[in-house]
């Protein structure tokens, strides 16, 4: 099973593929269980140049297909979005759990 830095740099990777610039600022994960699942709860906080193609990606994230090996990204939401003219900054909350 994959938990803590493995998890998270992939993670990141792979919000990092949609090539909208993003860079990661802050990223803290804890273990999570439940009576059947395991796996990692997620805050991300992000930033990129303000942009048509960002809003798209943020607004499309929670459909979005994400790869992270040993884990299903069960659920990812944008918990908070602030804009300037040229940059915009988001936090995320995800959940992974372990494939089995």
């Amino acid at each position: 099973m994959m938990r803590g830095p493995g998890v998270v740099r992939l993670l990141e990777r792979a919000l990092c593929a949609a090539e909208t610039g993003i860079a990661i600022t802050r990223h803290h994960a804890t273990e999570w269980h439940s009576a059947t699942f395991s796996g990692m709860r997620h805050e991300i906080s992000g930033e990129a140049a303000t942009s048509a193609a960002l809003d798209r990606w943020l607004e499309g994230l929670a459909e979005a297909e994400l790869p992270v090996a040993g884990h299903l990204v069960a659920d990812i939401a944008v918990a908070e979005v602030s804009r300037d003219p040229l940059r915009t900054r988001f936090r995320l909350e995800a959940l992974t759990v372990v494939e089995s």
